[in-house]
């Protein structure tokens, strides 16, 4: 984001929401929601979801925190995390444990591939059967792991992540509705990214709400199957005639 008066830019923030029940066969309509703000203070999220009651996958930010502290949101920790940082090493140093931990994660994800779409109670039983016991023996095998190697190492620092998050990963095993990892956020931000290559910097906080906006409208519109382009070109010319009561009716 622009800085006035100084000819330099500021780091600025988008957060990034996401609702896909599609999965298990949920009724809700998948949505995306986005909030701009000038820094990454925890209080941001913290007032998006004020009102929000239930599960909430996220990664490891400790701004997050103060989020569950009072039980009303109830964290999911992501796989997706831990498999990038094992990746990532494994293709710079070539580790065999790095390795390992990539083919014993390989499994979780193949059992949610024959979960996906199927009710809740199906994916638990699928994931009792079939990774519960791979999911255990994961932590244990890197606790073991990490004994075997110098403390101060990078790899050291990979395993000590995934040992800090697996409990918080646990309840997946337990609940139909929730998923292995939070790419459903992930895939929300990638428009970001791509934008961010192509227009730089927002203006203002101004700029950065309407952005904000902007893509809440387009990528939901995407995930249901919504042409972006034609939805829009059919909205923007009713806005003048259509009631404020029933501005709903023109959501995507």
């Amino acid at each position: 984001m622009l800085a006035p008066s100084t000819g330099k830019t500021q780091t600025a923030r988008l957060w990034t929401y996401a609702r896909d029940e599609r999965p298990w066969g949920g009724d809700a309509p998948p949505a995306a929601w986005y909030r701009f703000s000038g820094d990454r203070k925890g209080q941001h999220p913290k007032d998006h979801l004020a009102r929000y009651r239930g599960w909430m996958h996220a990664d490891g930010y400790a701004g997050f925190e103060d989020l569950y502290r009072t039980g009303a949101i109830r964290e999911v920790a992501c796989m997706a995390h831990v498999r990038r940082k094992f990746v990532g090493i494994h293709r710079s140093q070539g580790s065999p444990i790095a390795e390992g931990a990539i083919g014993r994660i390989a499994h979780l994800y193949a059992v949610e591939k024959d979960a996906r779409g199927s009710p809740p109670d199906r994916r638990v039983e699928l994931r009792q059967a079939h990774a519960a016991s791979v999911f255990d023996d994961l932590k244990v095998w890197l606790a073991k792991q990490l004994t075997t190697i110098s403390a101060k190492s990078p790899l050291a620092g990979i395993i000590r992540y995934p040992l800090t998050r697996m409990e918080r990963l646990r309840p997946y095993l337990d609940h139909g509705i929730l998923e292995l990892d939070n790419n459903a956020a992930e895939r929300g931000m990638r428009a970001i990214a791509l934008g961010r290559k192509n227009y730089l910097f927002v203006g203002s906080e101004a700029g950065g709400k309407a952005e904000a906006i902007a893509y809440t409208l387009i990528e939901t519109a995407k995930v249901n199957a919504v042409d972006p382009h034609a939805w829009l070109a059919d909205t923007l010319p009713r806005i003048p005639d259509c009631k404020i009561t029933n501005v709903d009716d023109l959501l995507p």
